[in-house]
């Protein structure tokens, strides 16, 4: 009987401590261990990667417990990581919020702003000006013989808003064109473009903006053929489960970074807006701020991610 009772105190040792060890757990008041944070990287991993690392200490003194970044390369896996509790929190897309909750509830937390209101950015159309396009009813005519590709399958400005507009013109996506395709990236489904390889892509109107900055492309590369109304900016998420008062200590510390830490506020603004950055900061967001895109969403039909 003693055996059996020391068996089972170790068991129950070996569990608390593989418990203690586990990064993802949540203690007794549903606080993380470690605090995993899925990011997708974008258009610019090196960038991301060295603003990240200047957040990471400010988080940690401010939460009192170890952050961890988990970088990825699409939407599609930080969805995932929330879906399947591999991560606390994540930095979401617009539309990528709207596919995440979806699967579940989350807590959207803080959402960029610029001079204390929501910031916004439109998406937009473009092609080769060896295309011969020179407007959306150029492609309406031409659409069987044109190949198309949208950016990530989760991305709003990239894929969402776009393609809800090509749908509303009369050009389903599905089966309006020669292709349909998906680059990956922004600056990937710019450069298909430019080099001729897709004749018409979407993407977000900044990474234009930032690649001619960046002189990945010059003025008459492309030829815009439409812009979109303005899009409200995704929002930073806590899984649910999360202790609610961590939770708001998470969104505090974001609130406060314009104030508290300004130079990594500017270095993760300046990514696309260096123009604007001065002027930006987090501000509090909410759920019914994304019922728009939801509709708009919920008209098109299915537009689950796919793997490109």
């Amino acid at each position: 009987m003693k055996t059996i009772f020391y068996i089972a105190v170790l068991l129950l040792a070996g569990g608390l401590i593989a418990g203690c060890n586990n990064k993802r757990a949540l203690d007794a008041n549903g606080v993380p261990n470690t605090l995993i944070v899925a990011v997708f990287e974008g258009d610019n991993p090196g960038e991301v990667t060295k603003v990240l690392d200047m957040m990471k200490p400010y988080l940690e003194k401010r939460l009192g417990i170890p952050v961890e970044f988990q970088k990825s390369t699409d939407y599609t896996t930080v969805i995932e990581a929330m879906a399947t509790g591999k991560a606390h929190m994540a930095y979401l897309s617009p539309f990528s919020y709207i596919l995440a909750t979806q699967k579940q509830k989350l807590v959207p937390m803080v959402a960029p702003g610029l001079k204390g209101r929501p910031f916004t950015y439109k998406s937009m159309i473009f092609t080769n000006p060896r295309t011969g396009l020179h407007s959306m009813d150029d492609v309406k005519k031409r659409a069987k013989d044109l190949t198309l590709c949208f950016a990530d399958p989760a991305s709003t400005s990239g894929h969402l808003i776009p393609r809800a507009y090509l749908t509303s013109i009369g050009l389903d996506p599905k089966t309006a064109f020669k292709q349909t395709m998906f680059a990956g990236t922004h600056y990937a489904s710019v450069l298909s473009v430019k080099s001729g390889k897709v004749d018409v892509g979407c993407g977000f109107a900044l990474a234009y903006d930032k690649m001619m900055r960046e002189g990945l492309i010059k003025e008459g590369d492309l030829v815009v053929l439409w812009e979109s109304e303005p899009i409200v900016e995704g929002p930073i998420c806590m899984r649910p489960e999360v202790n609610a008062a961590f939770t708001e200590k998470v969104r505090q510390a974001y609130l406060d970074l314009f104030r508290d830490a300004p130079e990594i506020n500017k270095a993760y603004f300046s990514m696309y807006f260096p123009k604007q950055a001065d002027s930006m900061s987090y501000l509090p967001t909410s759920d019914s701020l994304f019922d728009g895109l939801r509709k708009i969403a919920g008209s098109i039909g299915d537009l689950t991610p796919t793997k490109k």
